[in-house]
């Protein structure tokens, strides 16, 4: 079978961020909340001269900082994906998975950043507001940190490439961004009958309008990853992604799930622009976050999906992807 060909167009890059705690930093377990709303209040006060005026929204949209990383609306004159419900933002936060809620003064605490496409542009931003947050202070009690380090790494064969130093005025711009054809490449050289994907974070996969309590049917996982490529492609990477998604569906459905290791975690955000009335009370909406962790093995032709799912290791899958919900890996058996 013909192997599922990637938009050629699609790119994006992945940086790895270090920062020392200079006071104590008191963070969720799940640190990408954290991160991801200290970006958004940061980004919207460094690039926004009229914040009161984009309450609900963004008044300038995709041609502001803020409303392009934020709030991406589609472009004029759209030809598809006009009735996407949430167009996906150009980035991902992935956030360390250990569970310290405290970091003490001195210690180090390191979390990645994808852009995709168009969203690669704006790199210089991320770095000013990760810097500036660090003085304006992270987490309950605001605590400061000094960001240290950026690097941005090859996620195909673990290249780095220094980009910003706390010590050194310059930084540099990278080159390690992997193209579809390197990520087909790569996917060529997994095994193509039986491999286990492992969820790192929780994740939230929808089939028939519900979310999944157990591991994804694998054509359900193909079904989710293609609805985001196609989304990312044409909405960051002006592209569209052409290609028989109902085949390529249909197809999936013959690979089997024989190992389902996988378990629900649940937890919640509170979110600071959606409120709900409770008991005559407007209060800030509880956000369930929570998804599936753990293992499914997959056994079945997989090797024209390869590249598909290399490419899901870097973007994530499902939905809050930006807070670092959807991450996995592909495990060679």
């Amino acid at each position: 079978m013909t192997v599922l060909a990637l938009p050629p167009n699609f790119t994006l890059v992945y940086y790895r961020f270090t920062m020392t705690a200079l006071q104590p930093l008191h963070l969720p377990t799940y640190k990408g909340v954290a991160l991801r709303g200290g970006l958004g209040q940061t980004l919207k006060k460094l690039t926004c001269n009229q914040p009161w005026t984009c309450e609900k929204a963004c008044p300038r949209g995709n041609d502001c900082p803020y409303g392009y990383i934020f709030e991406t609306s589609p472009p004029d004159g759209a030809e598809v994906l006009r009735n996407f419900s949430e167009v996906p933002r150009p980035f991902v936060i992935e956030p360390p998975r250990d569970r310290r809620e405290t970091i003490l003064p001195g210690e180090q605490l390191s979390f990645g950043l994808i852009l995709i496409g168009h969203g690669m542009n704006y790199f210089p931003y991320f770095l000013a507001v990760f810097r500036e947050l660090g003085w304006q202070g992270l987490g309950q009690g605001r605590g400061q940190y000094e960001l240290n380090t950026i690097d941005a790494i090859s996620p195909l064969d673990g290249v780095v490439e220094p980009v910003y130093r706390a010590d050194r005025p310059e930084v540099r711009m990278t080159r390690l961004t992997p193209t579809s054809q390197a990520i087909t490449d790569y996917a060529a050289s997994l095994p193509a009958q039986r491999l286990t994907v492992e969820f790192l974070t929780t994740t939230q996969l929808k089939h028939q309008d519900r979310m999944l309590e157990v591991g994804p049917p694998f054509a359900v996982l193909v079904k989710a990853l293609l609805s985001r490529v196609s989304a990312l492609s044409y909405f960051h990477c002006w592209q569209r992604f052409e290609t028989d998604f109902r085949g390529w569906i249909d197809r999936a459905a013959a690979v089997r799930l024989v190992q389902d290791k996988t378990y629900q975690e649940a937890w919640s955000r509170f979110s600071t622009r959606q409120t709900e009335r409770i008991d005559r009370v407007e209060k800030r909406k509880r956000i369930e976050m929570g998804g599936l962790l753990g293992q499914v093995t997959y056994e079945g032709d997989l090797a024209p999906y390869l590249p598909l799912l290399v490419l899901g290791q870097l973007i994530h899958v499902g939905k809050k992807t930006v807070f670092g919900n959807g991450q996995y890996r592909i495990m060679e058996q």
